[in-house]
């Protein structure tokens, strides 16, 4: 376990709109911002043609890991939680996942594919103040991953 400290400075309060991309929309507003690190909550409707990934093909030994994708037919109910934390050039990488549900059937995944907004999109974005945490590459994996003591 790495693990660092730090304390919640600003809250934001987001409201995204019909046909919004959610990563792309929360990577700017920590641009624009100066958010270096924060935890994110939402709640409302993911459009159509959404895109998720939603787990590695293969459970281990597939690396760099072969992500699987699906995309939503329809409008989905979301709810979600996620991190934004910057990588090692100083731009904000959004991590997310969201439960979509439609019926009695849920889809969960990871929204870097490009979650689109049906209508109306809630996040709640709570500032991390304090914290030296970045994300590095990890060349097996692919993926850049959190580092909690930063360099």
């Amino acid at each position: 376990m790495k693990y660092s400290k730090g304390q919640i400075n600003r809250v934001f309060v987001v409201r995204l709109e019909d046909g919004d991309v959610v990563h792309e929309c929360l990577e700017e507003l920590a641009r624009r911002e100066g958010i270096k690190a924060a935890a994110v909550i939402a709640v409302g409707g993911a459009d159509r043609e959404s895109r998720l990934v939603v787990g590695p093909q293969k459970g281990r030994g597939d690396n760099p890991v072969t992500p699987n994708k699906a995309t939503l037919s329809e409008v989905h109910e979301v709810v979600g939680t996620g991190t934004i934390f910057q990588d090692q050039d100083g731009s904000p990488l959004v991590h997310m996942h969201f439960a979509c549900g439609r019926g009695v059937e849920t889809i969960t995944g990871c929204i870097r594919e490009g979650v689109k907004t049906w209508h109306i999109l809630e996040l709640i974005l709570f500032e991390i103040e304090g914290t030296d945490a970045i994300r590095k590459l990890d060349k097996s994996l692919g993926f850049k991953l959190l580092e909690p003591e930063g360099e």
